[in-house]
């Protein structure tokens, strides 16, 4: 069985090769004023649900780094803090030394050295209760302010820990914990300086004190050590962070972004060949008779 092939159908393909070929240099023109190679889902549904995919891990992995610059940020409050508060109980030790050598210590010299420890306790106290972002770093959740009242008394929870999650199932903890290193109440390394200074101007001989000083340094040491433990494993997790967003991102480019010199002269090909296509279509498709009679 023959198919006759009538100038209408012969008009018809090649309408529909020009339309399929202006449709072809379309995208390619999208591709190259965008960059991208998926303009629009229906471009390429299996890569674009892979970009979703990917771009869900860019996002999870730009607030995972977020949480590791605010973690980051705490946990160096708390170690300059802790810093500064070992400077100061190591001049404490100093002068609760000198105070407590009875023999060569006027009782005006025991004087200058209760007034000085008077003021280093309140640098102390305004340590403690120093803050990052309007939240104190040595109370955990709690929101009085403070951590230690004026009367030495500890304002936060126990087990309640400020917390950072850097990883899909990690967690870091960014406080510190001020009733461990400082005390509490009566037991707090302010009251032993508040007694140290009663010892001194009573004339009772400061030199048992230095064993409580010593304990109280190595609870702060001990907290300051954990601080920089949590650091260490805040600073690798902000190198793996990086390391992952530019793989992710390696892997977004690879599916979404289009090689400009590729798509250029793929641009320019179809270009000569839709001008090609004109030419030949127009040579093919002969004016008839019925052209001449309408």
């Amino acid at each position: 069985m023959f198919t006759r092939v009538t100038n209408a159908t012969q008009a018809l393909n090649a309408q529909h090769n020009l339309q399929a070929n202006l449709q072809r240099q379309a995208q390619l023109y999208d591709q190259a004023t965008s960059r991208r190679l998926i303009t629009k889902p229906s471009d390429d549904p299996t890569a674009t649900a892979s970009a979703l995919g990917v771009r869900s891990d860019q996002s999870a992995n730009a607030q995972y780094s977020r949480n590791v610059n605010s973690g980051d940020a705490w946990l160096t409050t708390a170690d300059s803090t802790l810093t500064s508060v070992e400077s100061i109980l190591n001049r404490v030790r100093d002068l609760t030394v000198q105070g407590a050598n009875d023999g060569a210590t006027s009782p005006e010299a025991k004087e200058a050295i209760a007034t000085e420890l008077d003021g280093l306790k309140k640098s102390l106290l305004s340590l403690a209760n120093t803050s990052y972002l309007g939240r104190n770093i040595f109370a955990g959740n709690s929101n009085a302010g403070v951590a230690f009242n004026p009367d030495y008394s500890y304002t936060g929870v126990a087990g309640s820990t400020v917390e950072r999650r850097i990883g899909s199932d990690t967690t870091v903890r960014v406080d510190a914990d001020g009733a461990a290193a400082f005390g509490t109440g009566a037991t707090s390394v302010f009251a032993l300086i508040d007694n140290t200074v009663n010892d001194l101007r009573t004339g009772v001989n400061v030199g048992p004190r230095l064993a409580e000083i010593d304990d109280r340094m190595k609870a702060i040491v001990g907290e300051h050590a954990e601080i920089g433990g949590r650091q260490t494993r805040i600073d690798k997790a902000k190198d793996t962070l990086a390391v992952t967003a530019n793989s992710l991102e390696a892997q977004r480019s690879g599916i979404e972004d289009v090689d400009l010199s590729k798509v250029l002269l793929d641009l320019k090909t179809q270009d000569v060949n839709y001008q090609t296509a004109i030419a030949v279509t127009a040579r093919v498709l002969q004016p008839t008779l019925m052209d001449f009679l309408r």
